[in-house]
């Protein structure tokens, strides 16, 4: 394998680079426990175009020369954000759940390409992602399915914990809602 390289693009930078990391998102997501199809790709990358229009918006491509191998993206919750409301399982206190627009930055989406995990991509792309970031905490939320035991195993190596279950949209599954403090 040749070198990987990373480049980050901040705000508006990165609404444009959808088409250079698609097809390293449709190959991650068809696979289990995600099984995405082709509707579900369609409303990823309306998603897509919403968030990186968000404020503090980051985008990280890990690249093998011409390839992009591995990405990740994620911006400053808003005041006015849903993403605590959607944790089911547990009471969040209200200063917990308050936002101001750059107390916490979420992470929607971090991944590797399967023929290159466990090379320290995703790391990488997390530092990237993180690296210079003025928030007080980092937020995702992953899926518990054994089938994610590596990313589960990473997020705790990288100092997440778990902070409840989240149900973002009527059809979605569970996830885990996991925090890190930064400060």
């Amino acid at each position: 394998m040749n070198e990987v390289s990373y480049q980050r693009h901040e705000d508006g930078a990165a609404a444009g680079e959808l088409d250079t990391f698609l097809a390293a998102y449709q190959e991650v997501y068809k696979e289990p426990p995600y099984c995405e199809g082709p509707s579900d790709v369609s409303e990823f990358m309306e998603h897509y175009q919403v968030h990186a229009r968000r404020p503090g918006m980051r985008l990280v491509l890990a690249r093998n020369e011409d390839q992009v191998v591995g990405f990740g993206y994620g911006y400053h919750l808003a005041r006015d954000t849903r993403w605590w409301a959607n944790v089911q399982d547990v009471e969040l206190p209200a200063e917990f759940i308050q936002e101001d627009g750059k107390r916490t930055f979420v992470i929607i989406e971090l991944a590797v390409r399967k023929p290159l995990r466990r090379r320290g991509i995703a790391a990488a792309i997390h530092a990237r992602l993180l690296d210079g970031l003025d928030a007080e905490r980092v937020t995702l939320t992953m899926r518990p399915e054994a089938e994610a035991a590596p990313a589960q195993s990473a997020y705790a190596a990288w100092g997440y914990r778990k902070i409840g279950v989240s149900h973002p949209w009527a059809e979605a599954p569970l996830y885990d809602c996991m925090l890190r403090d930064l400060r």
